[in-house]
């Protein structure tokens, strides 16, 4: 009696990959390889299987026999094994996604029970082989695990923030590194206008030697009238006292020379004050020299100022360096925690994913939808494969082919004479006489 079973073999869904990258199961719709045919085909008829069906208490494949009434539990195993693998007949149906599995023994009933047992055997280790059981308390633990070094990464960075007194270490760095350029920008600029003031400084002093500190503002020119008059009133008396002696005397009378002397000495004076007339002259602060004096006094204070205000932007400088030399060590040590951080947390959303992943693919699994189903299930035989008609007409064929083979065999193996002719051509001598065989 022969009992069949088909497998029939479809991708419902992919495992989900143990990847460092989250992936979901999805339902496709690929078709199935040959390669994977011919697998599940072996896998069919694996030793292991097969034990595991022979040592189904429902079909007493183990018993005892008397060709080997000694032989041991592993021994009445493997012969048991041998003799269902020499029955069993797996074969993959071309152009199917099916496997054909039948069973041939004398017990229609045996039959059906033992590819019952085998397919049960199957989709177990299928299931145990597609989906290795314990992932669920892997990635559980690895999800606990993951949780509490996120916690840690979580606080690690808390503590760094408040023990160095910094929010956002890189965004302070580039504020600060911002602050630097313009101070030193601004430095550049007081060092360019220092140096105008000092030039304007220079030009300026050379400038005053050149200018009058005073300059004359009104001039004012006058005769002297009282000396005048003074010195006309003389003239006329000195001129009638000549008169008065020219009247008596002689030109070169020594009193009229004298008078003529002081007459002259009067009139050159009168005469120089005439052609030099009193002047009168007002003075000033001079506007060019009292200007550049200003301007000098204020480019020295500027100048003044300008080396204070550098000093200041030197020391400001310096310490926008440090504290932006300080601020990126802590960004570069914020970034390494915040990177801490963040593969802790995609370590910790993986291996939830992948919980997930396992519980629905337990679920599925637990729910039948596996890449393999039992397409027909195995029934009971209700004829055998041969009719008693067919098989004793088989019966009847062997037994005339085994009768003419054995006497042909019997008459190619037997060494006697039969005829003087065997004996002649075998000797290759004459044959004197021959005995008749008797018949009875």
């Amino acid at each position: 009696y022969k009992a069949e079973m088909k497998v029939l073999l479809r991708r419902g869904r992919q495992d989900p990959m143990i990847a460092p990258t989250p992936s979901q199961a999805e339902l496709v719709r690929e078709g199935v390889t040959e390669e994977e045919m011919n697998s599940e085909a072996e896998l069919l008829q694996d030793d292991e299987i097969l034990s595991m069906v022979v040592r189904d208490p429902r079909l007493q494949l183990r018993k005892r026999s008397w060709l080997h009434p000694w032989a041991t539990e592993d021994e009445r195993t493997a012969r048991a094994v041998r003799k269902l693998e020499r029955r069993l007949k797996v074969e993959t149906l071309k152009k199917t996604d099916l496997i054909e599995v039948s069973y041939k023994s004398s017990d229609p009933a045996e039959s059906c029970e033992i590819l019952r047992a085998l397919a049960g055997a199957y989709l177990g280790r299928h299931t145990q082989l597609h989906r290795p059981g314990g992932q669920s308390t892997f990635f559980e633990q690895q999800v606990e695990e993951s949780r509490q070094a996120l916690r840690n990464a979580e606080d690690r960075l808390i503590a760094f923030t408040r023990g160095q007194n910094v929010i956002e270490a890189t965004a302070q760095r580039d504020a600060v590194l911002h602050n630097l350029s313009d101070a030193e920008a601004d430095a550049g600029q007081s060092e360019v206008s220092m140096a105008a003031t000092s030039e304007r400084i220079r030009t300026l002093e050379s400038k005053l030697g050149g200018l009058p500190e005073r300059t004359v503002t009104t001039v004012r020119q006058a005769d002297n009238a009282e000396l005048m008059g003074k010195m006309k009133s003389r003239l006329l008396d000195l001129e009638l006292s000549r008169a008065e002696l020219a009247a008596k005397y002689e030109p070169t009378y020594r009193s009229v020379r004298d008078l003529d002397q002081e007459i002259g000495d009067t009139k050159t004076i009168i005469t120089h004050e005439l052609d030099s007339p009193l002047r009168d002259q007002t003075t000033d602060q001079d506007v060019n020299h009292e200007w550049a004096q200003a301007e000098l006094l204020k480019a020295q204070v500027d100048l003044d100022t300008l080396k204070a205000h550098v000093g200041a932007e030197d020391a400001l400088r310096k310490h926008y360096q440090a504290t932006a030399r300080a601020f990126g060590e802590q960004a570069i040590e914020q970034d390494r925690r915040v990177d801490d951080l963040k593969e802790a947390e995609q370590r910790y959303l993986l291996y939830v994913n992948k919980r997930e992943e396992a519980r629905i693919g337990d679920e599925l699994d637990q729910g039948g939808i596996l890449d393999v189903t039992i397409a027909e299930q195995p029934t009971l035989p209700a004829l055998p494969q041969l009719s008693a008609l067919a098989f004793a007409a088989i019966a009847l064929f062997a037994g005339s082919v085994v009768g003419v083979g054995a006497a042909f065999i019997n008459d190619r193996v037997n060494p006697s004479f039969r005829t003087p002719d065997e004996v002649h051509a075998y000797l290759g001598s004459p044959v004197l006489a021959s005995l008749p065989r008797r018949n009875g």
